[in-house]
């Protein structure tokens, strides 16, 4: 009975894993604290999104040197914090508020968001809605039209947080479209996910 070459073995499981091991997501690693908000995913030195923070967590997130805040969900939601403009003005950051319809994203939402974005580039952001599904779709949008993020790196960050629904894959769809940006790239399915209950 003939021996299974060992070494040959090694050799492919070494290339096998050093294969693995260079296929990265542009998602940053964070510090833990920052990491204990809802969905936290910082993008680059500048410019991340989340969930919505605790009041404490407005204080960590000035700590680690984020100078605006731009928050895209409704004020009347169940995990909004109604002062939260008034908390992020105190600790000396920008705030500004996209109000987004979960149910009907347009693309002047986008736009309004983009626009401030492109007037300050430099400064520190936090992006955020209530579970950091609006927020990584406009991430997505952002960072493809805006930085050049390959489509396939910045769905696959999205789809870290979520799998758009209809609706939303609809909008980016469209926002993509007036950039000439095509949704189109190897290993992306934008099949929504099935409706809830289903």
């Amino acid at each position: 009975m003939k021996k299974p070459n060992l070494g040959i073995f090694s050799l492919s499981l070494s290339c096998i894993l050093m294969a693995l091991s260079s296929v990265t997501f542009a998602v940053e690693d964070v510090d833990p604290a920052l990491a204990e908000i809802t969905n936290f995913r910082q993008y680059s030195d500048t410019f991340a999104s989340a969930g919505q923070p605790t009041l404490e967590q407005f204080q960590t997130i000035a700590d680690h040197g984020f100078e605006r805040i731009v928050y895209i969900a409704f004020t009347n939601n169940p995990n909004a914090l109604p002062d939260a403009d008034q908390v992020v003005k105190g600790l000396n950051m920008e705030y500004m508020h996209v109000p987004v319809a979960f149910d009907n994203p347009l693309p002047d939402d986008f736009y309004a968001f983009a626009d401030s974005m492109r007037r300050n580039t430099g400064k520190k952001t936090l992006l955020h809605c209530q579970v950091n599904a609006r927020a990584t779709a406009f991430s997505f949008l952002y960072r493809v039209i805006y930085e050049d993020v390959a489509v396939a790196d910045a769905k696959a960050d999205m789809n870290t947080v979520w799998q758009p629904n209809t609706v939303w894959r609809d909008f980016i769809f469209e926002v993509l479209a007036q950039n000439n940006v095509s949704p189109d790239c190897e290993d992306c399915d934008w099949t929504p996910p099935p409706p809830r209950g289903q």
